[in-house]
């Protein structure tokens, strides 16, 4: 009886999680870690970014302070950076890396980045994709019609604004350290610190990429043959 519920696809969706925990694991560990480390410059990671910010000439950029960990980001629409708790106040090697890393992103929306300016355009369909996809996917299975691929479609989405959100957050993270390290910002050594943060931040994204992937696979092998 067990074995006709079965579904040996299950497996992708494990493989998905396992990848995706294990990610936040390792960000929340190293984050933690270099939390503890002071910059020998003094900064907070506010100050950082507001003399980043200055020196791109992003005037018009605010920076906000919002409760949380590990919540910031950067509202292009706004053009408000918001750092979370532990980085805004923060003198850590981590907390500078992260609130340089945000700065990445207002820099990518200054210069166009061609990355930032397709997943803008891509996440009203993604946002789109994260409500319905599966709610019209079992609508679909329920009655007839084209519902199961229209779901499996707007599933696709989100995968593709995920995809697509690799190199964005690359990028970021690749101007932060370029401009800590040629300003000075931090030494040699935290700048390799802020590295490995950024580095297993970035991790979180590759982990949800491929963990949206393996769903849209699953969703491929079976749906893919319906009429």
């Amino acid at each position: 009886m067990f074995y006709m519920f079965y579904d040996p696809t299950y497996f992708l969706i494990l493989i998905g999680m396992v990848l995706s925990l294990a990610a936040q694991a390792k960000v929340k560990g190293t984050f933690t870690k270099y939390s503890q480390v002071t910059s020998f410059s003094g900064y907070t990671g506010a100050e950082i970014a507001r003399k980043i910010l200055d020196n791109a000439g992003l005037f018009d950029v605010r920076i906000e302070h919002i409760r949380g960990n590990l919540s910031d980001h950067y509202d292009p629409r706004n053009k408000v950076l918001r750092l979370s708790d532990s980085v805004y106040a923060s003198r850590s090697v981590a907390a500078i890396g992260v609130a340089a890393h945000e700065v990445g992103h207002a820099i990518q929306h200054q210069k166009n980045y061609a990355f930032l300016t397709i997943r803008n355009a891509i996440l009203p369909a993604a946002n789109l994709g994260s409500k319905l996809a599966f709610p019209i996917i079992l609508l679909g299975l329920l009655f007839a019609g084209p519902l199961v691929q229209i779901g499996v479609i707007l599933f696709g989405a989100v995968l593709l604004f995920q995809v697509v959100t690799l190199p964005v957050e690359f990028n970021a993270s690749s101007r932060a350290l370029q401009i800590l390290s040629s300003h000075n910002y931090l030494s040699q050594d935290e700048t390799e610190q802020a590295k490995k943060v950024l580095s297993a931040a970035a991790m979180t994204y590759v982990a949800a990429a491929v963990a949206t992937f393996l769903s849209f696979i699953r969703l491929i092998i079976l749906f893919g043959n319906r009429d």
